[in-house]
């Protein structure tokens, strides 16, 4: 792509020079990246603007990866390493959390593209073991697998599993209890095989069973076999979307008991034919049917209105006008807690048009790309896209809000400090053979507006961040030669210069997705992130310790619904605040989670009533029992107010 050549090398005005000498047994690719200037610019800046922070903001995350005994790595193709081209391997994978053992402690499922996926249990106290052998079948080391969604698709109690892979055929299982889980894919009708990536559950038809929507990417890789067994990508993959036969339509499942599905997509006219990487949902016209929204990463993200169950129509120009051009996260939440869903997209790929400097890092991309490739850019945006609910219309303020950064991915959501607002956890990242981008942490100003404070709370900078071994490379005897300032691309690769023998090559580590929850059951939100080609971080939250702090939990269980209560929106009373949530289970990108609510309450001790309208058109209040700073089970009742 054009381009390319200038992110790879031009990466932060600092006239081409390499931050850093040159080691005898090392190559850093790219030379240059935030200098250490930069990143002292950036930490000053947000220390210059704490005192103006309203929200409290005297807490910090640290990495306790060792303590929580998770030893998860995350392995990638070789096309996203040393044999690296523009394919779609390179956006990584996902993570997923459920209490997969029912014993009060979220659990977590990593994906990687090779090795074994690994389900790691919660000991309760924040510490974990890996339990993949109770149930190898969830290792999938024979395929290449992309995205993970838990949710109960027998309302049984439990949380079952879903995992996407790349053109090998996407995998249910059903868990039976204990952290165990047994292959059902093949009687339940959903092994498509496809260049699959995200999958969401949720009852389109109310019927009080969890369908499913997998969404498609297209055709980036050929039939040939690359070390590891995977699909080898298309050198031109990167323009794969403007050729129509490498098409793939998403699919959409109908739930028919008893753990069978059929593929619904013709019937209920949901021919969505994005490079799609992921999708996320909400009933934003108030009918009781949830809509869809579905994103594209090369092209105009769509969002289907739900027709009573039956069918979806086309509504993005009437409800979205203008839509991000290279959409990678989505997450519907009540931003400014006015009981309406707004929503948050982020736009990774607009970002690979030309190369930015660090100073130019949080503003739109400045679009290099013709009406050819773009396909049309007139109703796009060029960077992520924040839309408040305005009730007749979606208002776009992004740049207003504060809601721009550099190589977004997942969109993570939760209250980080518990007073009532929800923040944003942005990862953000290009990894090899790019310079590095930090991870963006989005304190959520009583719904005015976002400041970032990443660095303020510990998330930046990270230990090693522009520093790491990515693979090693031989390189051959010869005379010594001096090494290019800038080398070309193709040099860039394989650049040996004077060094001989095995040698190192480094890069920048890199961000795909997080899920935020409290691992430790303190009471405050954690960090877990998804990490490409390396270890997770497990970011833990001091927030308990620093300042007494108000929540509540709320673990919903339909009977009329589907016994998630996925879709349902909950409405918390507390003191003269009112708090609002959907229960969606999006946590990041490439995953969907199955998780208690958490609710920030500010200042207010108690909590004087929580409203629940189920998916089954019911609705349901307490006001008795709601002890903070606990969790509450709330159970839909068969005959309720309607």
């Amino acid at each position: 792509m054009a381009g390319l050549a200038a992110v790879l090398l031009g990466a932060n005005g600092a006239n081409g020079q390499s931050t850093a000498a040159p080691t005898p047994n090392t190559i850093t690719v790219p030379a240059i990246g935030l200098t250490p200037a930069d990143v002292d610019k950036r930490a000053s800046g947000q220390r210059a603007r704490s005192p103006q922070i309203g929200m409290f903001h005297d807490f910090s995350f640290s990495d306790q990866l060792e303590a929580s005994g998770i030893e998860f790595v995350h392995r990638p193709t070789l096309d996203g390493t040393s044999e690296y081209k523009m394919v779609h391997y390179d956006h990584g994978n996902g993570i997923a959390v459920a209490d997969v053992d029912v014993d009060g402690a979220p659990d977590l499922y990593f994906v990687s593209q090779q090795g074994s996926n690994e389900l790691w249990r919660n000991k309760g106290d924040g510490t974990f073991e890996d339990i993949t052998s109770r149930s190898p079948v969830l290792g999938l080391a024979d395929r290449i697998s992309v995205a993970a969604s838990f949710a109960d698709i027998d309302n049984d109690g439990d949380a079952d599993l879903y995992v996407t892979t790349v053109n090998m055929g996407n995998m249910l299982f059903e868990n039976r209890g204990g952290g165990r889980f047994v292959d059902i894919t093949e009687r339940s009708g959903t092994g498509h095989v496809a260049h699959s990536s995200g999958a969401v559950f949720f009852d389109y038809d109310n019927d009080g069973l969890l369908d499913l929507f997998v969404t498609n990417v297209g055709q980036y890789t050929g039939s040939t076999r690359g070390e590891g067994d995977y699909f080898v990508g298309y050198r031109d993959a990167f323009s794969g979307h403007l050729l129509p036969e490498r098409t793939e339509q998403s699919v959409l499942y109908r739930n028919l008991g008893k753990n069978r599905f059929a593929d619904v997509t013709a019937k209920t006219q949901l021919a969505d034919q994005s490079w799609s990487g992921d999708a996320s949902f909400a009933d934003l016209n108030g009918d009781g049917f949830l809509d869809l929204y579905v994103l594209n990463m090369q092209g105009d993200d769509h969002f289907w209105r739900n027709q009573g169950g039956t069918r979806f129509v086309d509504a993005t120009a009437t409800t979205f006008p203008k839509t991000p051009w290279g959409a990678m996260g989505v997450k519907f939440f009540d931003w400014d807690n006015d009981r309406d869903l707004d929503l948050f997209v982020t736009d990774m790929h607009s970002d690979m048009s030309i190369s930015v400097s660090p100073a130019n890092e949080h503003t739109k991309a400045f679009m290099t790309w013709d009406e050819h490739h773009l396909q049309g850019g007139g109703n796009n945006v060029f960077g992520n896209a924040f839309y408040r609910n305005d009730g007749d219309t979606m208002a776009e303020i992004s740049d207003q809000v504060g809601a721009e950064n550099y190589w977004p991915w997942g969109v993570s959501v939760g209250d980080l400090n518990a007073d009532g607002y929800e923040d944003a956890f942005v990862a953000a990242s290009m990894s090899y053979p790019f310079r590095y981008s930090e991870n963006v942490v989005l304190l959520n100003a009583r719904g005015k507006a976002f400041e970032r404070v990443e660095y303020l709370l510990g998330v930046e900078p990270r230990a090693g961040g522009q520093n790491k071994k990515w693979f090693d490379i031989d390189c051959p005897p010869g005379p010594d030669t001096a090494e290019p300032a800038l080398p070309s691309v193709e040099a860039m690769l394989t650049q040996c210069g004077f060094r001989k023998g095995k040698v190192a090559v480094h890069g920048a580590k890199g961000t795909r997705t997080a899920a935020i929850f409290d691992i430790d059951g303190d009471g405050d939100q954690d960090i877990v992130t998804g990490e490409f080609h390396d270890v997770p971080q497990v970011l833990v939250s001091n927030l308990s310790e620093r300042k007494e702090i108000n929540y509540i939990k709320i673990a919903l269980e339909g009977s009329e619904s589907n016994r998630d209560g996925l879709g349902a929106t909950v409405v918390v009373k507390a003191g003269d605040d009112t708090f609002y949530r959907q229960h969606d289970g999006k946590l990041g990108y490439l995953g969907q989670s199955s998780h208690a609510i958490f609710v920030g309450l500010g200042d207010n001790a108690a909590v004087s009533s929580i409203t629940v309208n189920w998916p089954s058109g019911s609705t349901q209040t307490l006001s008795t029992g709601l002890k903070t700073n606990s969790t509450v089970t709330i159970k839909e009742a068969l005959i309720v107010e309607r």
